[in-house]
């Protein structure tokens, strides 16, 4: 039997609340275009455990497993599905059903193409569209604004070697790092201009949380730990951005040195496969 062209992987940890709508979400989508896993990350929540045992009765996969994090519940849904390509999607978002055909048509007519991600429409505290900007690594690396929501091809996961799981203390960095390292080696992103997911914005959320922290440190100081080299070119161009090289130095210049000496100069070894 010939398995869906998309896996679609929900992690869930106590978010049981909002696991209806974005399962309602799924439903919408041509049904011939997925297959779908459930991931409970070791949920605690009494609402949460009782809907998805009542999930399981009415014949949806759900894997369990102990509370490992979230890229952690990511690589192991991805591990326990086939599709060729992958659509990660948080619990408590929801799909356009639009994504998947029109991403599928991206990656069959374009093999370079190994990501695909749309505009997003928020809603919750407030609501909207939020247009995302065109693939730019010198944007990538100054801020995370593609959403783990966004499918990709299952080799691409292969090769870096799915999500970074040592990365738990840093919860929401994980889909950054792994665009980071995708677009660093090369591979092909391509945006569609036109909200294909729905965001929701809460307070209590980690993505909320993350607007507080120096994310350009941390993205380059991570990509030069795994050994991914950011192009030289990219590296001029942040030198010559005067404003963002002028606030980064000023706020650690000795931290900011060394990062940016360390990416230049570090170990060039490759990365080990994951291994299939």
């Amino acid at each position: 039997m010939t398995s869906p062209p998309f896996a679609i992987v929900i992690p869930c940890y106590n978010d049981g609340k909002y696991l209806p709508e974005a399962l309602a979400s799924v439903a919408a989508c041509d049904p011939s275009l997925y297959e779908l896993l459930i991931v409970n990350d070791g949920s605690t929540d009494p609402q949460t455990l009782q809907y998805l045992q009542q999930l399981e009765k009415d014949g949806f996969r759900v894997l369990h497993q102990e509370n490992k994090g979230l890229a952690a519940a990511r690589n192991a849904g991805i591990a326990a599905t086939r599709a060729p390509y992958i659509l990660p999607l948080d619990s408590d978002n929801k799909l356009r059903p639009e994504y998947l055909s029109q991403s599928l048509d991206v990656f069959r007519n374009d093999s370079r193409v190994s990501v695909v991600y749309g505009d997003k429409w928020l809603f919750g505290y407030k609501s909207g569209l939020e247009p995302i900007p065109e693939p730019d690594l010198y944007l990538l690396i100054q801020t995370n604004y593609i959403d783990a929501c966004a499918p990709y091809r299952r080799s691409l996961w292969v090769e870096l070697c799915g999500y970074d799981e040592g990365m738990r203390d840093f919860q929401g960095w994980e889909d950054w790092d792994f665009w980071l390292r995708a677009m660093c080696l090369g591979h092909g992103f391509h945006h569609i201009d036109q909200a294909l997911f729905d965001y929701r914005l809460r307070s209590d959320s980690m993505a909320h949380d993350l607007t507080k922290n120096n994310t350009n440190l941390i993205a380059l100081d991570y990509l030069r730990n795994k050994r991914i080299q950011i192009p030289v070119s990219t590296l001029v161009s942040l030198g010559d951005h005067w404003s963002w090289a002028k606030g980064q130095f000023k706020k650690n210049p000795l931290q900011m040195l060394g990062v940016l000496i360390r990416s230049l100069f570090g170990n060039k070894d490759k990365q080990k496969r994951h291994q299939t």
